[in-house]
């Protein structure tokens, strides 16, 4: 299939005339063009789940899940891979972003770097990526060649391959072993998928990352019990945190977060099982940091 047969390039009938629309016709016509695409990744919910399975296995394994992706769509991964650490306490390099021209020093050489296929091969082989791994392939159209090198890559290395796509029958989705085609149709400006496409993959990064780290045991009920508190705004969520959970009033939840060395779930074991800092950890290690788990030990 070539570029121009593509529906991620095809213009769309409502969206004609853009330069001789109004500011806001232009804000209400896009508008609706983005309210579709929740619609667009409800349908791949079942492959989304079956991806977030293969994701949570490879990492209670102890592998990594590898985000790979160019322009747009590696960036979107890139920050998403990014947060897990701040928000999960994810250990670093446990979620991982090749984004095809990282180091070039324009956007615009970072561009052109999606058509090297070897390129792909070489950072996944940098990467070390390897049979432990998942490795999700993120690109609108499904024929970015620094996407596909990679996946081949790791494939041969015997990772877990998956793919994030809008584009019905890509070579991408042939070449991994899972595929999440969300297909959002003609962009509300022709060809450019940062929009409705890359509203799409975000979605789905959002659920493949958060959804895994529930089911590592890194949240209790909708907590975020593993934040990493790194700033001012950070400790105070975490004690805010510690006192929802726990209902405990402020100056115990301190208490309990100054035994912990600021943990939230440390504090949250301790004070719901009245037990000091030290029986708290070892129940959660023995829980593989299971705050549920950790209580009924």
């Amino acid at each position: 299939m070539g570029l121009d047969d593509l529906i991620t390039e095809a213009r769309s009938a409502e969206s004609r005339d853009l330069d001789l629309r109004s500011t806001a016709e232009l804000v209400d016509l896009m508008n609706q063009h983005d309210a579709a695409v929740p619609a667009a990744v409800a349908s791949s919910a079942a492959d989304i789940a079956a991806v977030v399975e293969t994701v949570v296995e490879r990492l209670q394994a102890g592998g990594r899940l590898v985000y790979v992706g160019a322009g747009s769509s590696g960036r979107l991964a890139q920050v998403d891979a990014s947060e897990c650490e701040a928000t999960f306490s994810a250990e670093p390099g446990q979620v991982l972003a090749l984004l095809a021209g990282a180091d070039a020093p324009s956007s615009l050489e970072q561009e052109a770097a999606e058509d090297d296929a070897e390129a792909g091969r070489r950072d996944a082989h940098a990467a070390g990526v390897g049979a432990t791994d998942a490795v999700i392939g993120i690109s609108a159209s499904g024929r970015t060649p620094y996407v596909l090198g990679a996946i081949e890559a790791a494939a041969a290395a015997g990772a877990a391959t998956a793919c994030i796509v809008c584009a019905p029958g890509s070579e991408l989705g042939r070449a991994v072993e899972r595929e999440i085609c969300v297909v959002v149709g003609p962009e509300f400006l022709a060809g450019s998928t940062r929009l409705k496409a890359g509203t799409a993959q975000k979605l789905v990064l959002n659920m493949i990352s958060t959804i895994s780290m529930i089911r590592l045991g890194k949240t209790f009920d909708n907590l975020m019990v593993d934040v990493n508190a790194a700033n001012e705004k950070l400790r105070a969520r975490v004690l805010r945190i510690v006192m929802t959970a726990t209902g405990a009033p402020r100056e115990r939840a301190e208490q309990a977060l100054a035994a912990a060395d600021g943990s939230a779930k440390v504090s949250i074991v301790m004070l719901l099982a009245d037990v000091d800092a030290t029986a708290a950890r070892t129940r959660l290690a023995a829980a593989g940091g299971n705050i549920r788990s950790a209580l009924e030990r």
